[in-house]
């Protein structure tokens, strides 16, 4: 990956086709409308197009790695700005057509814990209903700003999130009627928020205690009367009711590590995830590999940070100071969500009371083909999936069936687009 790939280069391109005085259909959130990452224009994107073909203007804005979102005719990006220990997070607005900035709202970032690449501390894409912008920023919180003009309206401050192999924030908010809804998957202490759009103020909170750190972003499924805010996570898809953030439904089919977001089509929930090693490979295996600096095959409170020794605690059953083996799972996995690694594509039905894993699960496929990062794309009955190398393959959306195998597009490379 290059320098120029972490910093904020915004490009915009825009069909050929479309009058200058139009504005294309709004892509108000992190992978556009439910996060599916299909647009609703009925104009057709360029085909061919480079660092100069079908650019109509393009800026350079600072450090960061989140998506840029399309609301009211206008273009919404974050991004870092700022020397070391000087940094500021910014929210900048750009007339979506000319590029004309329309404004930039900046807020002093504080201490900022140090991160592993790729990551960026600018990675939450935004999300818009037109009339305000809402974000997340790790040492502040979620703001929300007027989109006209980028006045700060509110902050709903959220805990500092912890990462056992310092991957960083990366979560984003997404909006379901007038409620925005966030999720923060990390190692310490997760959970599924509920604001007021309007105010900021919370309207329930449910923690994840299941969960191990990942980036999956809620999506909203509708089955029948039945509206679930679903969210992939370690080794479940849940289904949460909006109005009270209490558990609806559960699918007990996933892996330890979840970066990748659900793709919705009507209420059949797509999933397509990478998660390192084999179906035995436990957190363990990947914090002796990464946190064991002295290599004694054990863990001590040093090894792990301050953050984390009282779940060093709850897992040093002998009380030797130390985790070993099996310790070393029972401080960060519930012994009842003890998943590992694997690459799964599912499709699983929404709606449902309780646990739906046989009774919803439509078909399920073991493949290499899942990226850990890029989500899945469902178009015409067709799931579609690239991963790292260029690697693409496609299997039907109705039964699973592979429509063609992996095979290496033209352009090979690093794949984080979703």
């Amino acid at each position: 990956m290059t320098r120029r790939f972490l910093q904020s280069l915004l490009t915009i391109t825009i069909c050929a086709t479309l009058s200058p005085s139009a504005h294309a259909a709004d892509w108000d959130q992190f992978r556009g409308p439910n996060a599916t990452g299909v647009s609703k224009d009925s104009k057709n994107l360029p085909v061919n197009f480079s660092t100069t073909e079908n650019v109509v203007w393009k800026k350079t804005l600072g450090t960061g790695i989140a998506c840029p979102i399309i609301s009211g005719g206008r273009c919404i990006e974050t991004a870092v700005t700022g020397k070391k220990g000087q940094e500021k997070f910014n929210v900048f607005a750009f007339d979506a057509l000319t590029g004309k900035k329309l404004w930039q709202t900046s807020f002093p970032a504080g201490k900022l814990p140090e991160i592993t690449w790729p990551n960026q501390h600018a990675s939450c894409t935004p999300c818009s209903d037109g009339e305000r912008v809402y974000v997340h920023f790790s040492t502040i919180g979620l703001l929300c700003l007027d989109a006209g003009n980028g006045k700060h309206l509110w902050t709903h401050k959220t805990p500092m999130p912890f990462y056992l192999l310092g991957w960083g924030a990366a979560n984003s908010p997404i909006l379901h009627g007038d409620k925005l809804f966030f999720c923060l998957d990390d190692d310490l202490d997760s959970y599924l928020v509920a604001l007021d759009k309007y105010s900021g103020k919370q309207k329930w909170l449910t923690k994840r205690p299941e969960m191990l750190g990942g980036y999956s972003v809620p999506v909203v499924v509708t089955s029948g009367k039945q509206t679930d805010i679903v969210m992939a996570g370690s080794g479940k898809l849940k289904g949460y009711n909006p109005e009270t953030g209490k558990v609806r439904w559960n699918c007990n089919s996933l892996l330890r590590t979840i970066m990748t977001t659900p793709a919705v089509v009507d209420d059949k929930i797509y999933v397509s995830v990478q998660s390192y090693g084999d179906t035995a490979r436990t957190l363990k295996f990947a914090l002796l590999q990464w946190r064991d600096t002295n290599q004694d095959k054990k863990l001590d409170k040093t090894e792990l940070g301050k953050a984390f020794w009282k779940k060093f605690d709850k897992g040093d059953a002998n009380k030797d100071g130390f985790l070993v083996g099996d310790e070393i799972d029972d401080a960060f996995q519930a012994k009842t969500n003890r998943v590992g690694g694997g690459n799964i594509i599912q499709m699983i039905r929404g709606g449902g009371t309780g646990n739906v894993t046989k009774t919803h699960m439509e078909w399920n496929l073991n493949t290499k083909a899942p990226s850990n990062i890029a989500s899945p794309l469902v178009v015409n009955d067709q799931v579609f999936v690239i991963k790292e190398g260029g690697i693409s393959a496609a299997f039907s959306a109705i039964d699973g069936k592979t429509q063609w195998p992996r095979r290496r597009i033209r352009n090979l490379g690093h794949y984080y687009a979703s």
